[in-house]
């Protein structure tokens, strides 16, 4: 199957629906649920800008689908319990998997090991239906027109993200920490032989697109309890501290969200945690100073790179040229430090075809021998990479 035809039969096929599921190719992919123990972090409060009987006024700590929620795995046939694993993260403001069930199989099919696709808290099927209801989405978004005339890319596919982080810029950090400890509950559960799919210790290595390498950097930098010492990290359109991102978009955030959000992340961030002890606290351990030192370029830079010196040769990257989110420049800044001198392999990529930074593969007819060719191109650096 070409890239287009491999598209529309996972998306056709694949589902939470079921423990597993057969694929064509010699795989299959297995749904499994998953637990946080990490509510405890996240927002009592509702946050501003958030209507009392909207279906955005709730509790963070209160969604239940970000607490339990069901993943999929990628798994070769024949083989009981895999030795390797690759964890793939995806982008920000994600609300289903079809892009990335591709890359998964994809993975397998080069490398042999088992993918886990992994969702980021209040993203994919970690959030309420309700939040991509076209018409209840559609309604919020105009509301925000008339609050912020001046608003730009507000629409109905960013409208819950861009009003929950517009009223509690917070929830990114806190959703981001939560992410962390799941994500690494769920590798102590796979190293320890306890998860029924993998042998004790398996190798982990995570495939990163967009905000997936802020998630992945973070897990690298701290490594808690030397999970990820042999990680090999290949990220995809990612890469780039916070402040050199430009996340606004019509997919992603709405300008009035954006700013917000900048302002609280980086530029008053040190000025808040003066009056907020539980937020300093959590960024006070390993996992809160990696966190800050990927939030802006100038802060934390030394201890940054000093990291991604001692590991470049786990960590590769591919840009791309046309990319208006995260530039190709701003992955080699990040990436490569400040005098350009850190061995961090980042290539960089531009497609025959029309792209963008959210749809990098467009899953149409007129362009699918192109798309093709390029989907496998970058694949197979990364399925070399992970080999």
């Amino acid at each position: 199957m070409n890239y287009l035809q491999l598209h529309d039969y996972l998306k056709d096929r694949v589902s939470f629906d079921g423990d597993r599921i057969p694929l064509e190719g010699g795989m299959s992919v297995r749904n499994h649920s998953f637990h946080s123990r990490h509510a405890a972090l996240l927002p009592d409060s509702h946050g501003v800008g958030e209507p009392a009987g909207d279906v955005l006024d709730v509790a963070d700590s209160l969604v239940g689908e970000n607490l339990s929620f069901t993943y999929h795995v990628f798994q070769p046939d024949g083989v009981r319990k895999s030795k390797g694993m690759v964890l793939l993260f995806h982008g920000f403001n994600e609300k289903h998997w079809h892009k990335y069930l591709p890359w998964a199989a994809k993975i397998l099919e080069l490398t042999g090991k088992t993918v886990v696709l992994f969702p980021i808290a209040f993203h994919m099927n970690r959030a309420p239906a309700t939040w991509s209801d076209p018409r209840l989405m559609h309604a919020i978004s105009k509301r925000r027109k008339r609050e912020f005339p001046d608003v730009l890319h507000s629409s109905l596919l960013n409208a819950a993200i861009s009003t929950r982080l517009h009223g509690n810029p917070q929830r990114f950090i806190w959703s981001g920490l939560q992410t962390f400890h799941d994500v690494r509950d769920f590798v102590e559960l796979c190293k320890s032989g306890d998860h029924p799919l993998f042998e004790k210790n398996p190798t982990v290595d995570i495939l990163a697109y967009s905000i997936g390498g802020f998630l992945s950097e973070v897990l690298l930098l701290s490594n808690p309890g030397g999970l990820f010492s042999d990680t090999r990290l290949f990220m995809f359109c990612g890469g780039p501290v916070f402040n050199r991102i430009s996340p606004v978009s019509r997919f992603i955030l709405d300008s009035e969200a954006n700013v917000r959000l900048y302002s609280f992340v980086v530029e008053h961030l040190e000025s808040h945690l003066k009056h907020d002890p539980k937020l300093l606290a959590h960024l006070l351990d390993d996992s809160g100073v990696a966190f800050r030192s990927m939030l802006s370029y100038k802060f934390m830079a030394d201890f940054r790179e000093e990291r991604f010196r001692k590991m470049s040769g786990r960590i590769a990257a591919i840009a791309l040229a046309g990319d208006e989110v995260i530039p190709p420049y701003e992955v080699e800044n990040t990436l490569k430090g400040r005098s350009r001198d850190i061995p961090i392999d980042v290539q960089t990529f531009d497609f025959p075809y029309p792209y963008k930074h959210e749809d990098p593969f467009p899953a149409v007819e007129g362009i699918a021998d192109r798309v093709d060719e390029s989907f496998n191109t970058v694949f197979r650096a990364i399925g070399s990479f992970f080999r």
